[in-house]
């Protein structure tokens, strides 16, 4: 697996007419009902040399001792994939929200 590939979780493709957005409001109610996720307002990625800060909307997967983002942004969710265990947690949140899942 591509450790940087990343995957968009969204409703783009839906051919409803109107692309309806996944919401901040939205993505907040459906990841306070997962006891596996918490939200986070900033995500810190900390390397051998240095550390960084992202500012932004992150639903956190706690999986063991590692924890995964799904960061909301502009209507929709990305998540890179890292380890394998995200893929069928990534599908069950699509299936949840109604939405499609496309690289990129």
């Amino acid at each position: 697996m591509n450790p940087k590939q990343r995957f968009r979780i969204t409703r783009s493709m839906k051919q409803t007419g109107e692309v309806q957005e996944i919401t901040l409001e939205e993505c907040q109610a459906y990841f306070a009902t997962r006891t596996d996720f918490t939200y986070q307002r900033v995500f810190t990625v900390k390397g051998p040399e240095s550390t960084m800060s992202i500012e932004g909307d992150f639903f956190m997967w706690a999986h063991g001792d590692a924890q995964f983002p799904f960061r909301h942004y502009m209507g929709d969710l990305y998540v890179a994939l890292s380890h394998e265990e995200i893929v069928p947690v990534m599908i069950e949140i699509a299936t949840d929200l109604q939405a499609d899942i496309v690289e990129g």
